[in-house]
């Protein structure tokens, strides 16, 4: 089975064909800024092996029909193709960021789920409208290829009520739906299972907490392979402090600059998600930058870094405390996956926890699966790649087959 993971957004999409016999990517890229005058088009046949071919574009593209056109035209293109007729396509994984309480697992999408992802698309109106417009030009351009969707809510959905709801009117829970639903949950189960299968321990029985750490950031803790509490809530705002978005902060906060700095709820929303984290502090949201400003003496890049690593730590301990007993600590994501001066920093002070890091082995580069731990630890630390396009996959190949 052969099977195109597409994450749509209202401007842009990536894209990946996966070959499921041997779990490869055959291609990956990207299109983006779609409906401006000129946009962008990244395509990679082999991506990552000595054989890759890329193809780099700029054109207009005046809608994602057009994207995906132009992308449809490569997988088959007879120097850089890597299939020879569309129809070897078997099956389209979407990823949907929110579910709601409406979707709790990965189905096949007919009219009704559609429906259903509009209807809770006033919980992530930048993310699922762009995610339906994905669905619908994928099922004009492949129809006989079935969609599949799948959501990074899913997941989450077995927190418990203790977990996932706020001390808020509790109306506000069954009229409104406000409540934690977390995000990144792809990405989540992907490497707890990952670092389940490495340390050769049932999944079932496998406590873990996950740190998802790239531009946005999230932690989950994992009972028994099943997810009891995350960090982001029920936006992906909430939470450890991140590229560009403030975390969790002082509610009364935005009532405060409401008043006295006659802010609308709109430039609140926009300072929260695009002004605040890292880039709010030091004015630089990519770690490498702060790494080389503090180098260079940079001293709010300094409390930005100490900021970031502190918001991650203390909630590595209070999930060390919802989960009693911890078989793991799990490092994933862009920075989570490379940056080991992060790692020793949230590490340093978790000693107590029976975590402790090898600097010679944390400091290697590498793109496997690794421990970091010396091996008598209580609690090994470990970098698990993670891969959401595969766990996609996988959840569409698993959702067909039933």
């Amino acid at each position: 089975m052969k099977v195109l993971v597409i994450n749509c957004g209202s401007s842009s999409f990536k894209y990946q064909l996966i070959d499921m016999a041997t779990e490869a990517a055959l291609c990956s890229g990207l299109v983006e800024r779609i409906g401006e005058s000129m946009g962008n088009l990244v395509y990679k046949a082999a991506p990552g092996t000595d054989h890759e071919k890329k193809v780099a574009k700029e054109q207009p593209f005046p809608n994602h029909t057009a994207g995906m056109q132009a992308v449809m035209a490569l997988l088959v293109d007879p120097e850089v193709g890597v299939i020879t007729s569309l129809d070897e396509i078997n099956a389209v994984g979407h990823r949907i960021v929110q579910g709601a309480e409406k979707f709790q697992a990965a189905c096949v999408v007919t009219d009704a789920v559609k429906a259903g992802i509009e209807e809770v698309a006033p919980l992530a109106p930048l993310h699922n409208p762009a995610h339906l417009q994905g669905i619908e030009v994928a099922q004009k351009l492949l129809p006989n290829a079935p969609s599949v969707v799948v959501f990074d809510t899913e997941f989450h959905a077995t927190m418990p009520p203790k977990a996932f709801l706020y001390a808020v009117p509790y109306e506000l829970y069954k009229e409104n739906s406000v409540r934690r639903y977390g995000f990144h949950g792809t990405s989540h189960r992907f490497v707890a299972e990952a670092a389940a299968t490495f340390l050769n321990k049932p999944h079932d029985s496998f406590n873990v907490i996950t740190c998802h750490l790239g531009n946005g950031c999230s932690l989950a803790a994992v009972e028994n392979g099943k997810c009891v509490d995350t960090s982001m809530g029920m936006t992906p705002l909430a939470g450890v402090m991140m590229g560009t978005r403030s975390g969790d902060i002082d509610p009364a906060i935005l009532g405060y600059l409401a008043k006295h700095k006659n802010m609308t709820s709109a430039q609140l929303d926009d300072m929260l998600n695009k002004k605040s984290g890292l880039k709010g502090i030091c004015g630089m949201n990519d770690m490498r930058d702060i790494h080389t400003a503090r180098e260079s003496g940079d001293e709010k890049a300094q409390l930005a870094f100490e900021m970031f690593c502190y918001s991650i730590r203390k909630c590595i301990g209070a999930y060390f405390a919802v989960l009693g007993r911890v078989d793991a600590l799990v490092f994933t994501a862009g920075i989570g996956e490379n940056d080991d001066l992060l790692r020793e920093e949230v590490c340093k002070y978790l000693g107590s926890f029976g975590i402790s890091i090898l600097p010679e082995v944390n400091h290697k580069r590498s793109g496997d699966i690794r421990s970091l731990s010396p091996k008598d630890a209580r609690v090994p630390v470990l970098v698990v790649p993670t891969n959401e396009e595969l766990a996609i996959a996988r959840a569409t190949q698993s959702v067909l087959s039933k």
